[in-house]
């Protein structure tokens, strides 16, 4: 009796045939599918079994390989022999699950409790009621350094804080860095500084015109002159200028104080 053996094969193979009979010894199926098929490699690499992933011995004839007795097809697998590791897989692997179950984080704000509240707005709550009730201390220390830095601000400038005049004490009040502030009260002064720069202003203004008049009348003959003997009309006219500025400054300065002639004058030409 002759039995059809189908062999799943892998690529790039297809599926093989060969028809032997059912007293073939199983040891004996690859040599037959080689001869009929050459393009396959060497038996060493190859390893034939059935579906189940079991085979008899190789003595055992191929009508042994099914349940019925007088079975016509077989199916069989012919796949590749996997080469062996050194081992120590199953380490390396426990080892790298516990590396990663030691950086995993144990973050649960996402979920809920019993009252179906998340557990980060619980958090957020917390939070917000124990930063309102140390609000009241904040406030008291922010209050208190405030009033530290005054003091020594009052001290610095030689200030006597409130109370602290009958407070007894064997050491010396530090020196102050400043002097103390007085309000300048002399309105007199003030006046006659008022007047005397309004004076000036007035002696200086009226000089200046006085002149400026008398230097015009005097410029068109002096430029005539000039142009007719070739001289530039900027050399006559700058010993002009500073002739008027020295005698307005002399005549100014007999009457006021230097100083006040000074601002005066800046002012008027501001």
């Amino acid at each position: 009796m002759t039995s059809s053996i189908l062999f799943s094969a892998f690529a790039p193979f297809p599926t093989l045939s060969l028809t032997v009979l059912g007293t073939t010894p199983i040891g004996a199926l690859y040599p037959l599918l080689r001869a009929k098929y050459p393009a396959l490699p060497a038996h060493e690499d190859l390893h034939i079994s059935t579906h189940h992933g079991l085979l008899p011995a190789p003595g055992c004839p191929v009508s042994s390989i099914s349940e019925e007795e007088d079975a016509e097809f077989l199916m069989l697998r012919l796949t590749p022999r996997l080469r062996g590791g050194k081992g120590g897989f199953g380490s390396q692997l426990r080892a790298a699950g516990g590396r990663m179950s030691s950086q995993k984080t144990s973050n649960n704000d996402s979920c809920r409790d019993l009252s179906g509240r998340r557990l980060s707005t619980v958090k957020e709550a917390k939070k917000l009621a124990e930063y309102l009730e140390g609000e009241p201390a904040r406030k008291r220390a922010a209050a208190e350094a405030q009033k530290a830095k005054l003091e020594a601000l009052e001290r610095r400038l030689g200030i006597t804080p409130a109370g602290a005049g009958g407070a007894s004490g064997s050491g010396s009040a530090p020196e102050p860095l400043a002097g103390k502030k007085h309000r300048f009260d002399d309105t007199e002064y003030l006046e006659q500084s008022r007047e005397i720069v309004d004076s000036v202003k007035s002696a200086v203004t009226a000089g200046l015109l006085k002149k400026r008049k008398k230097a015009k009348k005097s410029h068109t003959v002096d430029t005539a002159a000039a142009e007719a003997e070739g001289v530039p009309a900027a050399s006559v006219e700058m010993p002009a200028v500073v002739d008027t500025i020295a005698s307005v400054a002399e005549a100014v300065v007999e009457a006021v104080p230097v100083g006040v002639v000074t601002s005066a004058v800046a002012e008027v030409g501001a």
